[in-house]
């Protein structure tokens, strides 16, 4: 039971106190199971694609089976075929990083709109629509709202889901610290002011952090670690 929204909440793998799964590597023919989270609201699946073992995840709402993925990694046979099982609209993008965005461009020429912040939308092949920070995607009933984190990248995207204690961090946040920030356009002191003011502070500490690669977090878990990622510069 989660006590800030009183929702039994189902999760299959990350890290804290939550159970654990191994990531699912999957093909096209064999994609299920994918489930990683559930509450009464929403579901939400994660397949782990490309040389760089990518989280791609589908959020989906559980009353209107509408649904969005965020990033658009690689393996796009896998990815079309989980879109059009799990009733996918569109695509958001966390950044614009080569290993993030592979399969963008079969997505667009199946008919998924790609969602990408202003600041990374020229590392893209292309895109339909520019993220602005604070506004909300609405997926069915659910409704995301968007956080612009830079530091890893000038427009890295961060999504907290509304009614859930879910953040989808890209590559902003993970277990043991920030993001690389050693990439052009990267800069370390930019994303530890974003990590602080926009999800250590305002974010509760039983929220679950969904990183662009690895095993989940929580705020709880990563907050207390803060001062000792600044004083060692990474």
């Amino acid at each position: 039971m989660n006590e800030s929204t009183g929702q039994t909440i189902e999760h299959y793998c990350g890290g804290g106190d939550h159970a654990h799964m191994a990531p699912l590597k999957l093909t096209a023919e064999d994609a299920e199971p994918t489930l990683h989270y559930r509450d009464t609201q929403v579901e939400i699946h994660r397949v782990v694609v490309g040389d760089y073992e990518n989280n791609v995840f589908v959020v989906r709402c559980r009353q209107t089976a509408d649904a969005v993925l965020i990033d658009a990694a690689n393996e796009h046979g896998l990815l079309l075929d989980l879109s059009k099982k799990l009733g996918v609209r569109q695509v958001l993008e966390t950044h614009g990083h080569h290993d993030h965005i592979g399969a963008v461009t079969e997505m667009r020429n199946a008919g998924y709109s790609v969602w990408v912040a202003q600041d990374d939308a020229h590392m893209l092949p292309s895109y339909d629509e520019i993220l602005e920070h604070d506004t909300v995607v609405e997926v069915g009933r659910l409704r995301l709202h968007t956080i612009l984190n830079p530091g890893h990248t000038p427009g890295s995207m961060s999504f907290r889901l509304e009614g859930s204690p879910v953040l989808f961090s890209g590559d902003t946040l993970f277990p043991g610290g920030p993001g690389a920030t050693g990439f052009e356009g990267g800069d370390f002191e930019t994303i530890i002011n974003s990590i602080d003011t926009l999800m250590f502070s305002p974010l509760p500490a039983e929220t679950i952090v969904m990183p662009g690669h690895g095993d989940d977090t929580t705020i709880g878990n990563e907050r207390p670690h803060f001062d000792e990622w600044v004083r060692r510069g990474w």
